[in-house]
């Protein structure tokens, strides 16, 4: 199996793909199932939906990976990227080989879902807009009425050969905020005709610091980071309007929406106080990753001594999306390896992983099927 694995990875960490136009992924994983005789279903135009069984004594089960890339730029490597400044950065191309083996799996073993329907989901558009979202408006979980969902997450953070999960809050909602501050411009040299919105950004930054301190529960956590400010048209001249942009996430929809308030009061009132206006633009992303109680002990018992529990990410997954609708559990499997230098952090141009964890990703589906 790990050969077979591995070559499967490795030809699609060379097609990374931007969110909802995975065309290459979406054909070479359709090629695959109808290698194996699997049926399946093309939804979004780039999502596959391999189907196992039929409604039966228990409850339809899906098991979700996401197939999209990253705008990175690679380390040069023997099975690197073939699409110039894009890179399967975040492991999704180790998640869609889980998958297809345990498709592969299914089909080899028909027994282990004779009593129920077994639902794979290679889904789109994870890093963006959001392919769990689409998939849900769309009516998939409806059509096969699921009732139970599973995925995972190949994590440096977690050492090779263990697997990492939490019963609840296991990774954050976050969102994107764009803070305006609009001012009025004059001369450098006669500021008093002006209202200068730098000197009130700066103001904004500092104060809106206090909300995670002073308008948030000790007992809760959050983060507001502002990494990007523009504004200003020359260094003798009133700044007109600056902008602000943030991240801002929380384990709790409660702390969430407290932050969310506070940033908009707090832009609109420190930026009037110095004859300015502000606005705060929301983009709300993805939710709280809740992981179900039951489902984190069967994966407890299906793992043994393997099993280890995570500490809570601020880190976010659309997989937290289908976890609104029905109960689901969504798992770290680890991939950090010391010895043979695989520790970069996801996202980052040197992220690589042992495809021996790809074995370890499909036997752990297929000891969750049996148990659940």
């Amino acid at each position: 199996m790990i050969n077979e694995l591995t070559k499967i990875r490795r030809d699609l960490h060379k097609i990374p793909e931007t969110g909802l136009k995975e065309y290459k992924t979406s054909k070479y994983i359709r090629e695959k199932l109808d290698s194996w005789g699997v049926t399946y279903e093309t939804w979004l135009e780039t999502a596959v939906v391999a189907i196992f069984g039929k409604k039966g004594e228990k409850e339809t089960v899906a098991f979700r990976a996401d197939i999209d890339g990253l705008p990175v730029t690679e380390t040069p490597k023997e099975y690197a990227s073939e699409h110039p400044g894009w890179m399967h950065a975040c492991g999704h191309d180790g998640h869609a080989a889980i998958l297809l083996g345990f498709a592969k799996y299914l089909s080899e073993h028909p027994e282990s879902y004779a009593d129920r329907q077994v639902i794979l989901i290679f889904q789109p558009a994870e890093e963006g807009p959001g392919g769990a979202k689409l998939l849900i408006e769309a009516g998939l979980l409806e059509k096969y009425d699921v009732k139970k969902i599973i995925g995972c997450h190949i994590f440096p953070q977690v050492k090779q050969g263990k697997v990492a999960c939490r019963k609840g809050a296991m990774m954050a909602r976050n969102g994107e905020v764009d803070l305006y501050i609009r001012g009025k411009s004059a001369h450098g040299a006669q500021p008093h005709l002006g209202n200068d919105a730098v000197l009130a950004a700066g103001a904004v930054i500092t104060a809106i610091h206090t909300i995670i301190s002073r308008n948030v529960s000790p007992l809760d956590s959050g983060v507001l980071t502002f990494g990007s400010i523009h504004g200003g048209e020359a260094c003798n001249i009133i700044a007109r309007e600056v902008k602000l942009e943030g991240t801002m996430r929380a384990f709790s929809d409660t702390a969430y929406e407290t932050m969310e308030k506070r940033v908009h009061e707090v832009v609109q009132g420190v930026a009037a106080g110095y004859g300015c206006e502000g606005e705060a633009v929301f983009r709300h992303m993805y939710r709280v990753v809740d992981n179900d109680p039951a489902l984190v002990k069967a994966l407890e018992e299906v793992c043994g001594e393997n099993y280890e529990e995570t500490p809570p990410y601020m880190l976010a997954e659309d997989f937290s999306l289908y976890q609104t609708v029905i109960p689901g559990m969504f798992f770290f499997l680890g991939s950090g390896n010391e010895e043979k230098g695989l520790t970069a952090s996801l996202h980052s141009a040197e992220f690589d992983f042992d495809e021996s964890i790809l074995v370890t990703g499909v036997e752990t589906y297929a000891g969750l099927l049996e148990k659940i």
